[in-house]
């Protein structure tokens, strides 16, 4: 696949984000309890994007005399790029479950929890040195 291909490819997802009706047109309607189930999952998502973003302006607001600059910006903006990274996994991941299931194939699988989940461990490491340490910068 040429990387022009690619480009058109995630160009055709993103657009399905912004019309759900060109899902509702493929394949067959889902019982409906596995779509709520997928709206439910997409919530959640967004619940911890929202705690990430969160988060990291917690940290940048009230680390001020516990970090340097650089490590209080460096977890801050961490955290936060976790808080958009999920947003945007979120509703790629609906769309494509949705139609993987009106299309009645395989749930699509990611490594993304695993890559957050690395993320929120090593941020958690770094504030639990901070806690422990207590350093000012």
């Amino acid at each position: 696949m040429s990387v022009f291909d690619q480009l058109g490819a995630g160009r055709d997802a993103v657009r399905l984000w912004f019309t759900p009706s060109r899902v509702q047109g493929e394949g067959e309607t889902p019982d409906y309890r596995f779509s709520l189930a997928n709206e439910r999952t997409f919530l959640a998502w967004i619940r911890t994007a929202l705690a990430l973003i969160g988060g990291g302006f917690a940290v940048d607001q009230f680390l001020t005399d516990h970090l340097t600059h650089w490590a209080r910006v460096t977890l801050a903006l961490a955290l936060l790029a976790g808080g958009v990274a999920c947003t945007l996994r979120a509703v790629n991941h609906w769309v494509r479950c949705e139609r993987a299931m009106r299309r009645g194939a395989d749930l699509p699988v990611s490594r993304f929890p695993a890559v957050l989940a690395l993320l929120v461990a090593v941020i958690a490491v770094a504030m639990v040195a901070v806690v422990l340490v207590g350093w000012a910068g």
